[in-house]
């Protein structure tokens, strides 16, 4: 007997979204996926000066506000065919690299973690066996038994009080949980300590960005923050010093903390390796530019396509392939609904009367969701960790080809596994070790090229509106941590006059296009076991699997343009 069930709002995540799926005989056998706010950025940025669309669209979200600038920015860079000096390039690349390796620690611990860990069973560890257990793995230095009594005592307490914040809504021993209570303890520790991690580390970013979130040295042509080693107000060597140090916090967190972690959590999990791969596409737009080869040999991180799990086939990417529809999206196109647009085309009709939320169940017959549905030569795809690391694999990119053979080594599987849920989630800690340490040589680069005497940071040689041309557009591709990011601008008359983003989210939140066929999302829940479908525990495991964002997929603003409501997060 088929039976309907309603998850809303998945949490954990950054905005709203909603998830319908059918379950016969205990497996998940159809799935729908819905935002539930509007999105409408876009059309704020007509008939604005195009330099300064990056500090509107960094606005999209108040977690990826980095990404936007970046992809903004490049968009016009390429309207305007401006090239950007080596400084700036690198200190762009430090700045795009930190925010990979904090938003992917963040995510594991703080967003997917308590879908494999039960907090409540850490209570009953014993902390003699979690000291060995966590002095078995790594040579991390909290690994005492005093340590880990120390932070059983203060969860404890946490649970005591019954004001469990966070913790409140977990799926505690729920039979899908299988961490001992020791592996339990340790990850809670862990869970702690990258809070601490992640805020340190992130001050890169104020160092080089002036604040985070929100960073104010990027421009149009390259960085406003100058470099000059005998200045107490630009980049010196006391910043480059500053820098190094939580580089190097980082890298050791990384290393022993969270690719441990995974390599001791993922064997009693294995079964998640043949759960979740969904339609088994894959995007990467390529990123982090390391001289003037040109787009895109120039990238460290490579770009390619893989359609249908095919390693041995990546093609190039083309932008011209990329469409969105709005069949199934609470949106209307001119010329109808039927046809997919490019985004220079694209149309954000914020208008649309039919119908919309509050409902009890959606009508996934019709319009369903305020996210479009992009496709890639009218194909679904997958984009983020998962899809930069199988395209660099495929291509043989040495880090990746290393320590990916180095995970699956470990966990005595081969690369067949990362096509899954488990390999999303591993595929995010490979990236993040090797961002880590690629992030010193950005930085030596830098270095180096100071030393020569280059301290160029801007180009202002198009700065000047009256060398545009009359009318030109150009697109700005960015490898965000949650994937493959657009911004396309078409510039007229100095102003903008069209402005589209297809952002992460939007490719794998996508609903069903004209032809019917599934958004990522929604096909990596078909199969899904449910033990027990009132605490679908399974269905959270592989959206968080994704890092969905819908804050940058969907933005609510009435027709007067002011906020129709607010929610207090705690």
């Amino acid at each position: 007997m088929a039976n309907k069930i309603v998850v809303d709002p998945v949490t954990r995540i950054e905005g709203h979204l909603r998830i319908e799926a059918t379950i016969e005989n205990g497996v998940i056998t159809d799935a729908w996926s819905s935002a539930t706010m509007f999105r409408g950025v876009e059309t704020i940025l007509k008939n604005r000066d195009p330099r300064d669309a990056w500090y509107y669209t960094q606005r999209f979200c108040g977690v990826c506000t980095t990404v936007h600038s970046l992809a903004s920015i490049r968009a016009v860079e390429n309207a305007l065919n401006i090239q950007i000096p080596f400084n700036a390039e690198m200190i762009r690349n430090v700045i795009m690299g930190i925010q990979n390796v904090q938003d992917h620690m963040i995510h594991f611990y703080h967003l997917h973690a308590l879908d494999w860990v039960d907090v409540v069973s850490a209570l009953s560890a014993d902390p003699k066996k979690t000291a060995a257990l966590q002095q078995s793995i790594s040579p991390w230095k909290y690994s005492s038994e005093k340590y880990f009594q120390g932070i059983q005592n203060r969860v404890g307490a946490f649970v005591s009080t019954g004001k469990l914040g966070p913790f409140t809504n977990g799926y505690w021993g729920h039979p899908a949980m299988k961490l001992p209570p020791e592996a339990n303890l340790m990850a809670v520790a862990h869970y702690l300590e990258a809070l601490h991690v992640q805020k340190e580390i992130i001050k890169i970013q104020a160092i080089l960005g002036s604040k985070n979130p929100h960073p104010q040295t990027f421009l149009v042509g390259g960085m406003s923050i100058p470099v000059d080693p005998n200045s107490q107000n630009a980049i010196n060597a006391d910043k480059i010093a500053q820098i190094r140090q939580y580089i190097a916090m980082a890298r050791e967190f990384v290393e022993q903390v969270y690719i441990p972690d995974v390599l001791a959590v993922a064997p009693f999990y294995l079964e998640w390796a043949g759960i979740g791969g969904g339609h088994r596409n894959y995007l990467s737009v390529g990123d982090f530019p390391e001289g003037r080869r040109g787009y895109p040999d120039d990238f460290w991180m490579p770009a390619g396509v893989i359609m249908d799990g095919d390693l041995s086939n990546v093609m190039p990417v083309d932008q011209q392939k990329i469409t969105e529809y709005v069949t199934h999206s609470w949106y209307e196109y001119s010329g109808g609904d039927g046809v997919g647009k490019h985004p220079y085309e694209g149309e954000t009709n914020w208008k649309y009367t039919g119908p919309k939320p509050p409902y009890d169940f959606l009508d996934t017959d019709n319009k369903y969701s305020w996210v479009k549905a992009p496709r890639y030569d009218d194909k679904p795809m997958e984009v983020g960790p998962l899809s930069r690391m199988l395209v660099a694999y495929a291509l043989g990119h040495k880090e990746v080809t290393d320590t990916v053979n180095l995970v699956l080594g470990k966990l005595g599987v081969g690369p067949e596994v990362l096509f899954s849920t488990l390999g999303r989630t591993a595929a995010r800690a490979v990236e993040t070790l090797i961002m880590i340490n690629k992030m010193s040589d950005w930085l030596d680069a830098l270095v180096a090229n100071m030393k020569t005497g280059d301290y160029a940071i801007h180009n202002n040689e198009k700065w000047d509106p009256s060398t545009w041309p009359s009318n030109a557009r150009g697109f700005g591709f960015h490898e965000a941590p949650r994937g493959a990011l657009g911004h396309w601008v078409i510039i007229e008359n100095r102003n903008i006059k069209n402005y589209q983003a297809v952002v992460p989210t939007t490719w794998n939140a996508s609903p069903r296009d004209p032809a019917g066929v599934r958004g990522q999302y929604e096909e990596s829940l078909i199969g899904t076991p449910i033990a027990d479908p009132e605490r679908p525990l399974e269905i959270l495991r592989t959206m968080h699997s994704f890092d969905p964002c819908m804050a940058c997929a969907v933005h609510l603003y009435d027709e007067g343009g002011n906020l129709v409501s607010k929610a207090k997060i705690l």
